[in-house]
Parts: structure tokens; sequence; C-alpha cells
């Protein structure tokens, strides 16, 4: 076996006054030169905790490896090495690719003197030559308009740009081992598939290996030769990809690969629509002029959608397809042309007090459910906001009452009441945003990527709740996804957006097996569905 690195008896502990907790209990995988490797878990199993042990980036001394711990690159042990010595190592000869570039990425600085910082720190090249370099690497990740782009600030690009971007600036050195923590979480599966594909031509070209962390078992089937599997900080199963999904092992490893959705077998074809919406116009002034015209950026050109009471009506599109735009405008978060129907009413010819009852009726549930949560709040306190708002006249116990429904809706008990957000497991906070958003038992939820941010095994268990609560409460669902498994799972009805206009549309069942356009055929042949 030719080996890049080796990790043996790997153990790390976090320290908090005189309590140790074990994060990496005693771990042991090599990772082969020009080979893909895969960590695979779920959240805390470890598999970052791992990954940031190689590049010794953990919060020493709060974070502590055991005297029989080693990570060896080529021989030579990192744990041991010096600051300067691992200055020569990040970004060099080891560099890693972040789950999210907008955090990983300095928000002040232009995109080409970020690159350019990195090739500089490594080299001896001049500001010119560096320039120069910083280019043909944008070009290598396939980014247009160099120049346009190296003036750029990251907040001026899309995700998939920065997600490019972040691969750019970690082989700008052309390392031995490339890092990539969970790279292609926030993107839709055509941006996924095409940065996957150029990994792989940059992996052939440059020779390097891969460690590819992730909780995507379809990333793993499809980019990895072999795969780590971790579970409360112990690898419980490693081999070849192919062996290990043909023939699982490890129980755990089982359930992993069991827990992809399946499809949706009986759909809902119901008439009466919630939501329709009639030559809605989204745009965005890009660039004021004053002796020229205004320039504009049409994001949502007249579309028509109906979104049918009791089921679910899935839309999906590429980063950039309007599919966000048209969202903030069915919530009355963005100005439009065009009109909005909700229980046929035109809320253009809303009152005031009308609007907020369509408010009540017309919930929502984020993609981040620690970002939508108030960390200051507890479960009780956010749950109840809704409640406040539209029927204030509820105090004490009849409220109280009203929020352990709702956490009993959700399978939640009552004891997490007094509890606050970062107490709580990323599953049971999808579960306490959507407690919030049905406690008002409003009739159309818009569930805005409702479970990107999950494992794959708490995913099947929130997909699971959401019809369950359909069932029960009759709800309404607008699913908006770049995930067509969680799409085909749940959808009734769906709506394929490119570049502001749909496509395509129909049930889910003709959608998914007959596709008509050549755009949808393209989704869906990123994705094993």
């Amino acid at each position: 076996m030719n080996s890049l690195l080796e990790i043996k008896n790997l153990d790390v502990d976090f320290i908090d006054g005189n309590k140790k907790l074990r994060a990496v209990n005693t771990i042991s995988f090599s990772i082969e030169k020009g080979k893909t490797h895969a960590l695979v878990g779920e959240s805390g199993s470890g598999k970052s905790v791992t990954a940031l042990s190689i590049m010794q980036l953990l919060p020493y001394p709060k974070a502590e490896h055991s005297t029989a711990s080693r990570i060896s690159l080529e021989g030579r042990e990192i744990i041991s090495m010096s600051s300067n010595e691992l200055r020569g190592l990040r970004g060099k000869k080891i560099s890693m690719i972040f789950q999210e570039p907008m955090t990983s990425l300095n928000p002040f600085k232009k995109v080409g003197n970020q690159i350019i910082e990195v090739i500089r720190t490594h080299s001896n090249l001049t500001v010119k030559e560096a320039r120069d370099e910083a280019i043909s690497l944008l070009s290598k990740v396939r980014i247009s308009a160099f120049e346009e782009k190296m003036n750029s600030f990251p907040h001026q690009l899309s995700g998939g740009q920065r997600q490019r971007v972040m691969i750019a600036i970690a082989l700008a050195n052309k390392p031995d081992l490339l890092i990539a923590d969970e790279p292609t979480t926030a993107l839709d599966v055509t941006t996924e598939g095409r940065l996957l594909d150029l990994l792989k031509e940059l992996q052939d070209e440059y020779g390097m290996s891969i460690l590819f962390v992730t909780h995507d078992l379809n990333i793993v089937r499809k980019f990895a030769e072999k795969v780590f599997v971790m579970k409360r900080g112990e690898i419980v199963e490693q081999g070849e990809v192919k062996e290990v999904f043909s023939q699982p092992k490890h129980d755990y490893t089982k359930e992993l690969i069991n827990s992809l959705p399946p499809p949706k077998l009986k759909l809902n074809k119901s008439k009466d629509i919630i939501l329709k919406t009639k030559k809605l116009k989204v745009t965005y002034l890009v660039k004021k002029n004053l002796l020229k015209k205004n320039k504009y950026l049409e994001a949502v050109k007249e579309v028509d959608i109906k979104v049918y009471s009791g089921a679910t009506t899935g839309l999906v599109g590429e980063s950039g397809s309007g599919k966000s735009s048209l969202a903030r405008a069915l919530l009355g978060l963005e100005r439009y042309e065009g009109h909005i129907y909700f229980d046929n009413k035109d809320l253009r010819d809303l009152s005031k007090d009308a609007y907020k009852d369509i408010k009540k009726d017309f919930q929502i549930v984020f993609q981040d459910p620690f970002g939508s949560l108030s960390p200051r709040l507890t479960i009780g306190e956010i749950i109840g906001e809704g409640l406040k708002v539209h029927l204030s006249s509820l105090k004490g116990q009849e409220l109280k009452s009203r929020i352990i429904e709702s956490l009993e809706d959700v399978e939640i008990d009552k004891s997490y009441f007094n509890r606050f957000p970062h107490e709580l497991s990323g599953g049971q906070r999808q579960r306490i945003a959507i407690a919030r958003a049905i406690i008002l038992r409003p009739k159309l939820l818009l569930l805005d990527e409702p479970t990107s941010a999950l494992d794959v095994s708490i995913q099947i268990q929130i997909l699971n709740l959401l019809k369950d609560l359909q069932a029960k409460l009759g709800l309404s669902y607008l699913c908006i996804s770049h995930d067509l498994r969680v799409i085909r799972a749940l959808s009734d009805h769906v709506y394929i957006m490119k570049e502001g206009c749909i496509i395509e549309h129909g049930y889910a069942d003709k959608i998914f097996q007959e596709p008509q356009n050549e755009y949808t055929e393209e989704l869906l042949s990123s994705v094993e569905t």
C-alpha cells in the first residue's frame, strides 16, 4: 500500500475545567497517494474533529491528544511539529476546503487578493507573478470573467462561485492532500455535480489525495474509492466503497445506507388551490446610471405557480434560478409585479389587518434551525412567539398548554420547555422550528430547504414527521429544495425553475419518470433518486 498519511491510535479529548470529553477514541486509518477517501458519519461522530486534527487546527490546549496518538505525513510526525513547521505544512502539503465559504473567505478582502496572499505565503513570486497564477487558478476552477471576479468581494459571488474560489485557494500550492469538509452541502445538485467533476479532474492533474468529510452517501458512492464510517468517535467500518455499500457489516453502516428517503408512493392530486401566482415578476436594480438607462436583473419572469390544499408542491432549481426571490415575494419580503392569491384573495387588495391574518395562515420553516431560533429565548418562548402576535388574549396556563401541545405534535417532550436552542441537537432544533410554525394552525407552510442542514438519518425522521403532520393537520406545503430525493419523498406536484422561468411542471411521478425538458433530465441525472 502506497500511503501518504497514517493515523494510528488517535485520541482527541476536550478539557472543560476538571472534565474530559472524548471526541475521538483510538482510531486508525491510512490515506493512499492519489486516491479519494471518504470519512462518513453524523454530526457529533468526530469526523470534523479528526480532519482538524490532521491540520492541527483544534483549539489547543483545550483539545489534547494522548501520548499514543500518531499522525504522520510521509513519515513526518505532525502532532509534535513546531508552529513554524505547521505553517509550512498547511496550505502547502495539506489544504482544506471548509463547509461554508461565506464564513471561510474574508468578507473585507477582494477574492483575488485572498488567492494571491496564499500563493505568496509559500513562494517567492512577485505580486504580478502571483496575480497571474491566481488568474490561472480561477480559469482551472472554471470561473469566467477573471478580472471582474478577481476584483469582487465574496458576497458578490454566487454560492457555487465562492466554493470554486475556496478550491482555487486550497489548490494554490499544489498540495499532496486535500481535505474537503462538507464542501457541497449548501449547493444545488447540478452545481454539486460540476464541482465534484472538477475536483476529480484537478486530482488527476495534480496527483493529490482527497479526504472527503461528509454525511452524503450519494457523494461517497459516486466520488470515493475508500470509506471510513465513524460513530461516536470510533471508526466502526472501513473498506472499499463498492464492498461497504454492497455488503455492509456494521449495523450503523446499514442504518446510514437505508436512511435515503424513499419516493412518495401515493400522490395527493387535490384540485383545490390554496396559493397561486399570476405573471409574478421580481426585478432588482443592478446598476444606476444618471445619463443612461438603469440596469435591471429580472430574477423572476412572469411566473405562474399553484399550490394545492392538503398537498405538497415542490420547487426545484439551481442557485440563481430565482426560487429564493419567488419565495421572498410570496412571503411579502420582496417587491413584485403581477398577482399573488392566497385563499382566492389577491394580496394587493388586502387591508393591513387582513394581511396580518394571512401571515397567521402562511408560515415558514427555515433551512438552518440554529440560525432561525433566538439563542436568548427558551424553547417555550420561541414556540409561543406567534401566539403573542396573533392570539395575544392567551395567557398563563392556557398559553403554556398550547405550547406544550405543539411540542407534542413534533414529538418533543415537555421537559424541553425551559431549555435553550444550544442544548438541543440539529434534528431537535428543526422540530422546534416546525412546532413554532404549526402552533397557529396555519393552512400553508413554506419549507425552505427543511433538511439540508441535517444528517441523513435525521433527515428521514423530519420528512416522516412532516408527512404525519400534513395528514393530521391538513397542511399544505410549498417545499423549496435542491435535494431531489427530499422533493421526491414529499411532493405531489413539482415545478422546475431555471433563469427566472418555470420550464416544466407536473405531478411528481411524471416529472421523475418521464421528464420532458433537457434541463430536468440533467437535474435528475445529477443524483440517484
